[in-house]
């Protein structure tokens, strides 16, 4: 659906892709945006995302979320609150599809370990590492590295979270290459994903957590926003089991968020004065916003989820396992590049950073399951917590 407000971004007024593009190439009648958008869903680094840590790592069960599940619904969301602003759903989905694309194996506990090793390299950081796959790592075509994506697409993916004072190597490479004006704000479709973002991993690490027993419904009640959620689905549904009820909960507790969001954002849009995408990325602040009391409930929650959920012992238990493993596989393949399939050996820099940097290109695209079975291969046994 197209963009139907001043403020959205429009394929027409794209300001394009780093290499030209011969228009006879097109397949199919699909604008700029849609395009980056299809890139992404075919990219082979989108489809690892289905092996790769959401909250639970390598988990045994198939109904917990992983990245993949995460990014399609984050897409889901970010597309609803798109239209009713009038944004282009097209980039909105691109963006958010693709912001996780850079996650190495076992999520943060991985970057944590790639970002100690690299610590005299640069470091490592999951966002940068997004535009270095999408822009040199992915190369499905012959005529340069990466995906090609939209001036627009690169620009919201750098910056989703705001302006960037003092960005990290792989995303300086990438502004480098394509100036992606980190110092202003992104597009409001940006703004609108990385909101998304935070919505569904609220609402569904919720799920997840309750799914897995390390959470129980008893504890939530301790966080305002979900008993009060809690008190209008019982009232709704009397007499109904509480494990029938918990569905309601999140879908609930997910369009309350929806809902602030977009009278809030169109509020502060009104107020701003804003007519056009580049009013937005002028504004000098975010204009895609929850409200005074939703944000304090939203924090709220996060503050309970971490103490709860993502800081558990058996959480922890089990990042300090994936910290071993990723920690592991690069002090190996650095001490004998070897063991490296061939087609990474022989790509191997001689000369740092570059040297180090290319290993955690190649462990940082592993799946969890790929990372276990080269580490067993390459270093040795190794006893993983329940869950792996």
């Amino acid at each position: 659906m197209k963009a139907t407000s001043s403020w959205a971004s429009t394929p027409e007024r794209s300001r394009g892709r780093l290499h030209e593009e011969q228009s006879g190439t097109v397949r199919g009648p699909r604008d700029v945006f849609q395009r980056d958008r299809d890139r992404v869903i075919h990219s082979i680094s989108f489809r690892r995302l289905r092996h790769k840590t959401q909250v639970f790592m390598a988990p045994d069960g198939d109904h917990f979320r992983v990245r993949l599940t995460h990014s399609l619904e984050v897409a889901q969301i970010g597309r609803t609150i798109a239209r009713v602003l009038g944004l282009n759903e097209d980039l909105t989905e691109a963006l958010c599809l693709a912001h996780d694309i850079g996650h190495p194996p076992f999520g943060h506990a991985g970057e944590d370990a790639l970002k100690k090793a690299l610590a005299g390299q640069g470091g490592f950081d999951h966002n940068g590492h997004t535009l270095r796959t999408l822009t040199e790592l992915e190369r499905p075509y012959p005529g340069w590295h990466g995906l090609n994506l939209s001036w627009e697409t690169l620009e919201g993916l750098a910056k989703h979270n705001g302006p960037i004072a003092a960005p990290q190597w792989a995303l300086a490479a990438a502004d480098g290459a394509f100036d992606l004006e980190l110092d202003r704000w992104p597009s409001l479709e940006a703004q609108v994903a990385a909101l998304a973002d935070d919505i569904a991993y609220d609402n569904h690490d919720i799920d997840d957590g309750l799914r897995a027993g390390l959470l129980s419904l008893d504890q939530l009640m301790d966080v305002p926003m979900i008993a009060e959620g809690w008190r209008r689905v019982e009232s709704r549904f009397p007499g109904v089991p509480a494990q029938r009820l918990v569905g309601e909960l999140i879908r609930s507790q997910i369009g309350e968020m929806v809902n602030d969001l977009i009278v809030s954002t169109q509020a502060r849009l009104v107020e701003s004065g804003i007519g056009s995408a580049e009013d937005v990325r002028a504004a000098g602040r975010c204009l895609a916003c929850f409200s005074d009391a939703m944000s304090e409930a939203e924090r709220g929650l996060k503050r309970f989820m971490y103490a709860n959920l993502y800081h558990h012992p058996s959480q922890l238990a089990a990042a300090e396992a994936a910290h071993g493993v990723v920690a592991g596989l690069f002090a190996a393949y650095a001490g004998d590049p070897a063991l490296m399939p061939a087609e990474w050996r022989e790509a191997l820099p001689e000369d740092e950073p570059w040297r180090s940097r290319h290993i955690a290109d190649f462990i940082a695209g592993m799946t969890d399951r790929y990372a276990i079975a080269r580490y067993r291969e390459v270093v040795g046994p190794i006893s993983l917590p329940e869950g792996f």
